[in-house]
């Protein structure tokens, strides 16, 4: 690929299946080439050394094990990668889909700043739908949505789960997944919503659940929502599932937005949903979910006071009981450096790191969520090339111990 040199010359073997890595490719950085010495590999016993590197950021191990024989053994081992669970976590990286036909693009790593090209398994196109959790992303198809994959985009394992239940073809669905930390055990949840016939104002809304130590689907919750429908947004925090609905108009409430929460530990049946319903904060012309520590985690655009649907900044909230309080707002100088920016744009989130990024160009927005920090991510490798291009992309965080 232009511009680009190689990352790993001949891969690093997964433990876990005997799968090897494809070649990674790292942007070319040549003011940051420097020769590195390695003498105290002499004197380090082979647990001190694992140790060190075992702390080293996911990229970095990936060129520790092109070393020498020695270290590529230490960091294929078993017992290296199990270690990596009782370290630090990664910062979350950044996936930017530089195509609409094709799901090709650059993963951006926020501990060395640079961008490197990554292959997505399974998936077909940027327009899938996509959530991750603790280095596995679950990806759905936009047509049928019958075709859902999960899988650890930097070991390149993947496994194709059985076709949820529920209406095949509904108007809109919402995709999360909850990784256990220390089972490794993952729910996949779907919230499904359709037009009732004939009636603009009702829709019927169905949540399916997918437990991967059973392997099975289940449908714990149906209703009919009045003057409220589901939409595309959801995620899990702490054992509850959260989404956004959308007003269909018919109603007292002024909100376009509104969230409720559905316990997936009780499940209950019964058809509580709107008790739980908790408005948005502002007028917003459109909000980003996200677990940030088991914290629930809103970005919105924020509506112009006499035009909602016009975007005048975008402020970022966390839940607290059964209200937002807000943590940050977009300094104007960030919103104005995207130019022109959409009522609607991508945001994801996890650990302590928020993305924000344009569809309509490559820019990339990092806040800190421990620092109240903005900065701009490094330029993405890719230019625009026609007016009506889209970019978007997701986070996740980069794991090797974690396979589906």
């Amino acid at each position: 690929m232009e511009g680009e040199t190689s990352w790993v010359s001949h891969g690093l073997n997964n433990v876990h299946r005997g799968f090897e890595f494809d070649a990674f490719f790292e942007v070319a950085d040549e003011g940051n080439r420097e020769a590195a010495s390695v003498s105290l590999d002499l004197i380090l016993p082979d647990d001190l050394l694992e140790r060190i590197l075992s702390y080293l950021p996911i990229a970095s191990i990936f060129r520790a094990g092109s070393v020498c024989r020695r270290w590529h053994e230490i960091v294929s081992s078993r017992r290296f990668i199990w270690n990596l669970s009782h370290v630090l976590t990664q910062k979350p990286w950044y996936f930017m889909f530089t195509s609409s036909d094709e799901p090709v693009g650059y993963a951006f790593d926020p501990i060395l700043r640079k961008w490197y090209g990554i292959e997505l398994p399974y998936i077909e196109t940027s327009n899938w739908f996509i959530a991750s959790s603790c280095g596995l992303v679950c990806f759905m198809d936009n047509d049928s949505r019958s075709q859902l994959y999960v899988c650890n985009p930097i070991m390149k394992e993947c496994k194709k789960l059985l076709e949820p239940p529920g209406l095949k073809f509904s108007d809109y669905s919402a995709l999360a997944i909850s990784v256990n930390r220390v089972s490794h055990n993952y729910s996949v949840s779907i919230v499904k919503s359709k037009q009732v016939p004939g009636n603009f104002f009702q829709w019927d809304l169905s949540v399916h659940i997918y437990d991967s130590e059973t392997m099975m689907w289940a449908t714990p919750l149906t209703e009919v929502l009045t003057g409220w429908r589901g939409g595309d947004e959801s995620i899990i925090c702490d054992g509850i599932l959260y989404f956004l609905i959308y007003s269909t108009g018919g109603g007292a409430s002024e909100s376009r937005h509104g969230l409720v929460t559905y316990n997936l530990c009780s499940r209950s049946s019964h058809g509580l949903l709107m008790r739980s319903f908790i408005p948005a904060p502002c007028s917003l012309t459109c909000g980003r979910l996200m677990n940030i520590k088991e914290k629930l985690i809103m970005v919105g655009g924020i509506g112009k006071q006499d035009r909602s649907d016009i975007i005048k900044g975008i402020g970022i909230w966390a839940l607290e009981g059964k209200g937002w309080h807000e943590i940050a707002r977009m300094p104007h100088k960030f919103f104005q450096g995207f130019g022109e920016f959409d009522d609607v744009f991508a945001s994801s989130g996890t650990d302590d790191l928020i993305y924000i990024q344009s569809y309509g160009a490559p820019a990339l927005l990092v806040f800190d969520v421990n620092q109240k920090q903005w900065r701009w991510a490094q330029k993405c490798p890719v230019t625009k090339r026609f007016p009506l291009q889209l970019f978007t992309g997701f986070c996740f965080e980069p794991r090797l111990e974690i396979v589906p």
